[in-house]
């Protein structure tokens, strides 16, 4: 496979790394994750497609841009791909069009042909679209060993709305999904949030969704503000600092849970994804350092499933860019350090993280989790 990829911004294209000489004709996928403002424009999806004429086009708005080793703001990180041998088959859907979010994965998944699916890139709206429900209506059709990876689509830290879409400008409402087809591919994926969990394991006796009301027969919220302490009067923003380790049964392995708001009134926690009565929870706290290491230990776990990786797919929650702040590069850079120089990175910040948590399992939706995909394609 061969891999160019490019950076926009002001209008204009400000970086390009083609080392593999990439004919613009030939490029058969293009991704590109970045600012909402320039990708509504129908403009910028015509540049795409004059520059790429024969791709095709998955775009999807962003909390922030990864190319290369940095991370960029109001940007669009563009990735253009020419496989050797293996082929892609896309699909769009509207949410709008389905009862809801777990019948649109079962819709997505079922639109793509299944012989010789080895992998399927999931970009979804990340505000009207209930990402706990479509992981399960996409692990609902998903055929054994078939890698499913992606994440939900940002709009920096602004919450306001999210923009995806395929072969035309990116709109609200849409979830796209592109099958990688063929023998020839060499898949890994790893997923860490890096978290430090405290406290007694609890048990959600009251929710609805993404809505807790109880644990433990207590009301959560008064819970969670008595183990904030100070950072209780800082609620709702303190919350990135204190998300939730969920199990939902004794087998499962944990994945986090981020808190979108609160709501003083009705006393429940909103999040950004499901918490079902009898699931299991811990509170957790960020440590920047254990983050930062979170992010070389999923890429050491790439590396042993995939040694050499040519693509390194990051997509990484906004809330761990809000915690990091300043040093958010960091875990970009150490990912460049274990995958290598010669592994072409790109990614984005999302509201929402798709990827297994066991090797090629059903996948599950992250947060405040990065997670890594790698590709390569044996000749």
């Amino acid at each position: 496979m061969k891999v160019a990829k490019l950076l926009f911004a002001g209008g204009n294209w400000i970086s390009e790394r083609n080392d593999d000489e990439l004919d613009d004709h030939k490029v058969q996928l293009i991704l590109g994750y970045g600012c909402r403002n320039i990708l509504e424009n129908p403009d910028f999806f015509n540049i795409i497609k004059t520059k790429f004429p024969n791709a095709e086009i998955a775009l999807c708005s962003s909390s922030g841009e990864i190319f290369c080793n940095e991370v960029f703001d109001e940007t669009v990180t563009v990735t253009a791909i020419e496989f050797f041998s293996a082929q892609i088959k896309t699909q769009q859907i509207d949410i709008n069009d389905f009862q809801n979010s777990y019948e649109a994965g079962k819709a997505l998944i079922g639109n793509l042909p299944h012989e010789n699916l080895r992998w399927v890139f999931v970009l979804s709206d990340g505000s009207k679209v209930n990402g706990s429900q479509l992981v399960k209506g996409l692990n609902e059709g998903r055929p054994e060993g078939v890698l499913i990876s992606g994440g939900l689509a940002g709009d920096s830290d602004r919450f306001e709305k999210t923009v995806v879409g395929l072969n035309e400008a990116p709109v609200s409402n849409k979830i796209v999904a592109i099958g990688f087809y063929g023998h020839t591919l060499k898949l890994s994926h790893a997923s860490f949030g890096g978290w430090e969990s405290f406290g007694l394991e609890r048990t959600v006796t009251k929710s609805q969704n993404n809505i807790l009301v109880e644990i433990d027969n207590k009301n959560a919220l008064d819970l969670y503000k008595s183990y904030l302490g100070k950072y209780a009067e800082e609620l709702p923003s303190s919350a990135l600092l204190f998300p939730l380790s969920l199990k939902i049964d004794e087998d499962s392995a944990p994945v986090v849970r981020t808190i979108l708001s609160i709501n003083e009134k009705n006393n429940m926690m909103i999040f950004a994804g499901d918490l079902p009565e009898g699931s299991h929870v811990r509170f957790m706290k960020a440590n920047l350092d254990r983050l930062i290491d979170a992010a070389n230990d999923a890429a050491n776990a790439c590396l042993q499933m995939n040694p050499d990786p040519k693509l390194g797919i990051i997509v990484s929650c906004v809330g761990r860019k809000m915690v990091l702040g300043e040093r958010v590069a960091e875990e970009v850079e150490i990912v460049r350090d274990v995958l290598g120089e010669n592994t072409f990175l790109n990614g984005f910040y999302s509201y929402g993280e798709i990827s297994p948590v066991k090797p090629f399992g059903d996948c599950a939706l992250h947060n405040q989790t990065i997670t890594i995909t790698t590709v390569n394609e044996i000749r």
